[in-house]
């Protein structure tokens, strides 16, 4: 689908590592070349053409999240530099001021690093507790699980809702309305799940929420932090700076300007925030559902394959997102993504940023494969046919 907008593509790979970052199609390309070459300037500093045009571009893709997201207001989106950074500021900028010592803090050992270090330091900081929800068989979140980790003194549910390494889908309306019920904040790591499917922050009463632009065909660089307003109108600047304040004097008073001009400090990625721009406005003109569609018929095809290959060991069968992780028996993960490479096929290797999963899977490390809508069938049989030959890895490896 749209392969041709992918000028990688033309080189021969086949790239099935989506979940790390995904391809850049012309349009975001261009759009970004486009401010480069033709109206450079700074945001919000300037009183001339080119600049005031800066403007009305950049703040034309606050517009675009809100719409993408169904947020109530465009000043509830603050762009950053990807969703690692967003995830620091609400855990550091609000987080460390809402909580209280013995306030516990529910994740799941399935969590990606930057929705699990901030935490643990946090707990080192100010005294909360976190605390893990205990996955099921398959290594998914269920409701049951959510409501029994849950006390009177848990304060805050941090998840992904669909992760990096499995893919599990968590039923995130479910959660944020019970959430909602408890008085719990819900905050919510949307890096795997924006690119690929409809997210509605109101819908599913989700009080803060962090994605990066280039998962979902944007560039690196950027990302955006949602935050429900009256919580993040409290969340305090991480970063200080030029843009964000409204006054200082020398005396040592400042005011800090509104939302979310406060939280922007200093001269943002402008061509990082167009391009992110240019990618919604790719997604949504093939649109949600049908990318959603077409990736879950892709992976039922590939999974079909793979159960065919006997030393295929697969981890995630029953996911039904655009993930599979596998190993083959008794090869280590990285032999495997090298011995793909030789085939100019994309894959990752390692844990994933998900270093606690191993308690869930006892396994160290998988291979993962992540489509995207411009993955295709013949792909899939190329990649079939390259692990059924898999008994020559060693001798193409080394």
């Amino acid at each position: 689908m749209n392969r041709e907008d992918f000028e990688i593509l033309k080189t021969g790979i086949i790239y099935f590592d989506n979940g790390a970052t995904t391809l850049k199609p012309k349009p975001v390309v261009d759009a970004i070349v486009d401010y480069y070459t033709n109206y450079t300037a700074n945001a919000h500093r300037g009183d001339y053409d080119n600049s005031l045009k800066v403007d009305e571009k950049y703040e034309a893709v606050r517009e675009k999240v809100k719409m993408l997201l169904h947020c109530e207001k465009s000043s509830e989106v603050v762009f950053t530099s990807g969703a690692t950074d967003s995830l620091n500021r609400i855990v550091f900028g609000f987080m460390k001021y809402y909580l209280k010592p013995g306030d516990e803090v529910l994740l799941t050992k399935a969590e990606h690093a930057s929705n699990v270090l901030p935490w643990l330091e946090l707990e080192k900081e100010i005294g909360i507790v976190v605390k893990y929800i205990p996955l099921t068989s398959t290594n998914e979140v269920s409701m049951d699980n959510v409501r029994s980790s849950i006390t009177n003194r848990t304060k805050v549910i941090s998840i992904a809702h669909i992760t990096n390494v499995l893919g599990d889908v968590r039923p995130i309306a479910e959660i944020g309305k019970l959430c909602k019920e408890k008085g719990i904040l819900f905050v919510v790591d949307a890096a795997q799940s924006v690119p690929h499917r409809k997210v509605d922050v109101q819908e599913a009463n989700i009080d803060f929420l962090a994605f990066s632009a280039h998962k979902m065909l944007g560039p690196t660089g950027v990302g955006v932090l949602y935050g429900r307003y009256e919580l993040l109108n409290q969340l305090h600047p991480t970063v200080l700076g030029g843009g964000m304040n409204a006054t200082f004097t020398s005396d040592g008073d400042f005011t800090w300007k509104s939302l979310p001009s406060r939280l922007e400090a200093g001269t943002p990625n402008i061509a990082g925030v167009i391009g992110l721009g240019a990618a919604i406005d790719y997604l949504l003109s093939i649109g949600m559902d049908t990318i959603q569609k077409y990736e879950a018929d892709l992976r039922h095809y590939l999974l079909t394959e793979l159960q065919k290959i006997p030393n295929v060991v697969l981890y995630n069968e029953k996911i039904a997102s655009s993930n599979i992780a596998f190993n083959l028996k008794d090869v280590f993960s990285q032999d495997t993504a090298l011995y793909l490479n030789h085939y100019h096929i994309c894959v990752r290797a390692g844990n994933h940023c998900a270093k606690m999963l191993k308690d869930e899977l006892h396994v160290n490390n998988t291979c993962r494969i992540s489509l995207y809508f411009y993955n295709t069938k013949e792909e899939v049989d190329t990649l079939v046919r390259v692990l059924k030959n898999s008994e020559d890895i060693f001798r193409v490896i080394l």
